[in-house]
């Protein structure tokens, strides 16, 4: 792999002052739904410039903030920067990150394709249970082709021309499975890829740099990093970003100014707080695959968890992350006792906030993906937070005590 290819760092200087300047390091939160506008012709044209990116005219003014925002702008430019793309969109989820995305491969491929246009997606996995219901339902008017890895993503594509967009994420979700990005980009040609990054952070690895059209990020989860925000951002370019903005435009998917400032300020210590995560999962994970209740545990930093050799300094993924799963030896009934009884990790839906979560695929985000690809009814996916090891292996150990 190249060196322009390798991972750059994100480094703690440049979380705290992406989307910032010297005279303006707290950006305003600003509410306003509505602005004053000068004149009919100066607010078309502002109008014009606010859809397609920003920033307002001069004359225009801000227009309406469905259009655009100054603070969420400001957390837009900063993810932008440690993903080290020229522009991101937000929204106001993930969900609705990923739904814009299709929407704007799809839309945008049916113009120049005919009346029936590109409606077919390639995607990989596991993957979130959320995507994986948009794709299966057909919500959207897509066709979805189901495939297990980078080698079977060129057959599709010969079997569908009609593809419009691959999708893949890694690490996967719920098993922190890793692909190897630079044979999706091989096996994708000249289709526009999207990985979904929420597990790994702009921190641990940027897919750009292998070829990624679309980096999407779950913002609620480590860039917020506090269970305390819900968000959506997508990382590209102009051009995409430009069909993305209009799609939220029509849709009005918008994140909300609190919500923008808030995930600013979560970037400010992603370093700090994904680094500290994913030493303390890598204890907790050997410590897991020593134990007799365990019958497997998924981290890509145990022996054998990373077969293509991504994770290091200069390869794909600069760290093996903070999230895991593991498949206990006596099904749902020891899963469900042991994640009904941590006291110190809660029990509830999501990742990647301070306190370490706990929760079971089977029957929450994979519930209604196809029984073939659900998650195993023992598989427990663990998000590892900011406590000590120590305490978190002691709640772990009185859980599997009550087996």
């Amino acid at each position: 792999m190249s060196a322009d290819r390798n991972i750059a760092r994100v480094t703690a200087t440049a979380a705290v002052h992406a989307g910032r300047t010297a005279t303006n390091p707290t950006p305003p939160i600003d509410l306003s739904a509505t602005y004053y506008l000068p004149g009919v012709d100066a607010g078309g044209e502002s109008y014009e410039s606010l859809v397609a990116g920003g920033p307002p005219t001069a004359e225009g003014g801000l227009v309406y903030q469905r259009m655009w925002n100054p603070t969420t702008a400001g957390f837009e430019k900063a993810l932008a920067e440690l993903e080290g793309l020229p522009e991101a969109v937000s929204f106001a989820s993930g969900m609705a990150a990923i739904t814009a995305c299709l929407l704007a491969a799809t839309a945008t491929a049916g113009a120049g394709a005919g009346a029936a246009g590109k409606r077919h997606v390639v995607a990989l996995r596991p993957i979130y249970g959320g995507t994986d219901g948009l794709l299966t339902k057909g919500t959207l008017g897509t066709e979805v082709t189901w495939v297990q890895g980078p080698a079977d993503i060129a057959p599709a594509l010969a079997a569908r021309p009609d593809t419009a967009l691959v999708v893949v994420e890694t690490p996967a979700n719920p098993t922190a499975r890793l692909l190897d990005l630079d044979a999706v980009a091989e096996a994708c040609g000249d289709v526009p890829y999207l990985v979904d990054s929420t597990f790994a952070t702009p921190v641990l690895q940027q897919p750009a740099r292998h070829g990624a059209t679309l980096v999407v990020h779950s913002a609620t989860k480590y860039l917020g990093g506090h269970c305390d925000v819900l968000g959506g951002v997508v990382a590209t370019t102009p051009e995409w970003a430009a069909r993305l903005r209009d799609i939220r435009v029509q849709t009005g998917g918008l994140l909300h100014p609190i919500a923008g400032y808030l995930l600013h300020r979560g970037l400010q210590t992603l370093p700090l707080r994904v680094k500290r995560s994913s030493e303390t999962a890598g204890t907790i994970a050997t410590w897991l695959a020593a134990h007799p209740a365990v019958e497997r545990v998924h981290y890509p930093g145990l022996p054998g968890g990373d077969p293509d050799g991504l994770i290091g300094p200069d390869k794909q993924m600069l760290l093996p992350g903070a999230m895991l799963s593991f498949e206990m030896r006596g099904g749902y009934d020891a899963a469900a006792t042991v994640a009904e009884n941590v006291r110190l990790i809660l029990h509830a839906a999501s990742l990647g906030g301070a306190e370490s979560l706990i929760t079971h695929p089977a029957s929450l985000s994979h519930r209604h993906v196809a029984p073939d690809a659900r998650p195993d009814a023992g598989l427990l996916r663990f998000s590892v937070g900011l406590e000590d090891a120590e305490d978190l292996i002691e709640d772990l150990d009185s859980a599997f005590a009550k087996i």
